[in-house]
């Protein structure tokens, strides 16, 4: 459902993985029951109302029901604990004269990491 890479991609403005992130979390918060029968439409693209309108924007994700809300909540939470800094460190670290010592290509994934981390963090107030 996610593709190769197991993961979606999330830009400051919406999901531009939508339509996996959409399958996946309809998908991982239906019953036994409902996922049997969903199952067995014969065709996961055939989804009515729901898939045709499902621009995941910000206001999109704020929005969710609220099963799909805790699940995209703890996802990015568990993505967050996987960076060794949290957000404040890596703003900290842009601010201070260790980040001069760095070199470029340490400064480049630095921002690069801050950048996630703020998108990340957006994500769960937008989710919360």
């Amino acid at each position: 459902m996610v593709g190769e890479e197991g993961a979606f991609v999330v830009g400051w403005d919406e999901v531009l993985t939508e339509e996996e992130l959409s399958v996946t979390l309809k998908v991982l918060c239906m019953s036994e029951e409902e996922f049997k029968e969903y199952k067995e439409q014969d065709g996961w693209e055939d989804d009515s109302e729901e898939e045709e309108s499902s621009t995941l924007s910000n206001e999109a994700l704020s929005r969710l029901k609220a099963p799909c809300k805790k699940l995209l909540y703890d996802s990015v939470l568990l993505t967050l604990e996987s960076y060794r800094s949290d957000l404040k460190a890596d703003q900290d670290l842009l601010k201070k004269e260790a980040y001069e010592k760095l070199s470029q290509r340490e400064q480049q994934a630095l921002h690069v990491r801050y950048g996630q981390k703020r998108i990340l963090h957006q994500l769960l107030e937008l989710v919360r």
